[in-house]
Order: structure tokens, then sequence, then C-alpha cells
């Protein structure tokens, strides 16, 4: 399979994921081990890129639109389900546009990517968005998150004598104390690129002689 192939399996996975929570304990579990899917394949299609050469901007345009789909699918379905705050995908969603349309800036400069061309230069900001560790970090809390999540999701929805009310109140404590962690974590790893983005916005950009002619 192609890079490009793998990123369109795993946002079908976080579909299909999506789609079996709440059917039953079998649709569950098949749910929650396509929700790992969804989330491991994430790195399977970066590094068959690196290690085939198949790297392309369209594959790592497509990279970045696979993790928003995943990430807004997984948030804004258990939003609606009721077990996180509304404001919760949409954080996501406001915090993946300004990165991406920041990138987007950069990388008309050529400045792109997670290499000696990223636009990331300071060594506090590669560590904290471009470093394995922290992409690493990051994919296996959202994993963590968003399997709880379902988790939680089907014991909630078993016969209420199966759970005690003081069982199910620490059951979601701790389910929103990990989507806590996972909101600070994706806010840390944003500060690096909306700080080092700035130089696109306090740059004047140049004027071309066509722009100059039609403002006369």
């Amino acid at each position: 399979m192609t890079p490009n192939q793998i990123t369109v399996l795993r946002v079908a996975m976080g579909f299909a994921a999506v789609a079996l929570f709440g059917r039953g304990l079998w649709c569950d579990v098949g749910a929650l081990a396509l929700t790992i899917g969804a989330i491991s394949l994430d790195a399977v299609d970066g590094y068959l890129a690196r290690r085939k050469n198949l790297a392309t901007p369209l594959g790592a345009q497509l990279d970045i639109i696979g993790d928003r789909l995943v990430e807004n699918l997984f948030f804004t379905f258990f939003a609606v389900t009721g077990l996180v705050s509304l404001w919760v995908p949409v954080f996501f969603f406001v915090r993946g546009t300004l990165t991406d349309f920041i990138r987007s800036i950069a990388a008309r400069a050529g400045r792109s990517g997670f290499g000696k061309n990223s636009m990331l230069e300071t060594w506090w900001g590669r560590s904290l968005v471009a470093s394995r560790a922290s992409r690493a970090a990051y994919g296996v809390l959202k994993c963590l998150c968003f399997c709880y999540l379902g988790a939680e999701l089907t014991l909630l929805r078993l016969p209420q004598a199966a759970l005690t009310a003081a069982q199910a109140a620490w059951l979601h404590f701790a389910a929103e104390a990990l989507v806590g962690l996972t909101v600070m974590f994706c806010f840390v790893r944003a500060v690096p690129v909306v700080w080092e983005g700035r130089r696109y916005f306090l740059t004047p950009a140049p004027v071309t002689a066509k722009a100059a002619g039609g403002a006369r």
C-alpha cells in the first residue's frame, strides 16, 4: 500500500469505529480495535513515505487532513453523546485551522515539513512539535483518550445495576482528566507554530509590478 492509501484507510477506520460504538459489546470491541488502528497508522504512512522515498507535497497535505478528520470526528462524536463538552471539538477545529493556515503560508515561503526546511527554527519549537518523542506521545495520548471514552460509553450503556452512581462519577472524572490532558498537550504543541509563524504576518509581502499597477 502507498502512504496515501494508508491515510485514506485510517480515516475510513475512524468513521467505522464511530459507527460501531454503542451498538453492543462486540461492536464496541471492534470499534476500540479500529480506533487503535486509525491512530497507529498515522505513524505508518509517514514512515513508509520516508523509507520508500514516496513523500510528496500532496501526501503531506493529505496526511494533515487525515489527522484533522480523525481528531474532529472522534471528539465531535463524543460531544454528541454527552461525554465531552462541545468546546472540545470546537477547540480542535480552531486550533487545526489556525496552525494549518500558518503552515500553508510558511510553505509558500519554502518552509515546510519537519526537516531542515521546517518553519520551526527554535530548538524548543522542534522539540515540542517535530520531535519523534512529542509526536509519539501525542498519538498515544489521543489513542488512550478515544479508547477510554469509547469504553466509558459502553459501560454507561450497560444495565444500570452494572455501575453504581459513585463508580460512574469516578469513571467520568477520569475521562475528563484524560480529555483535559489531551487538550493541554494539543495547545502546547500549537504554541511554537503560532509563535514562529508570526514572522509571516509581521514582514510585509513584496508588491509585484502587476499589483502595483492595479492599485493606481
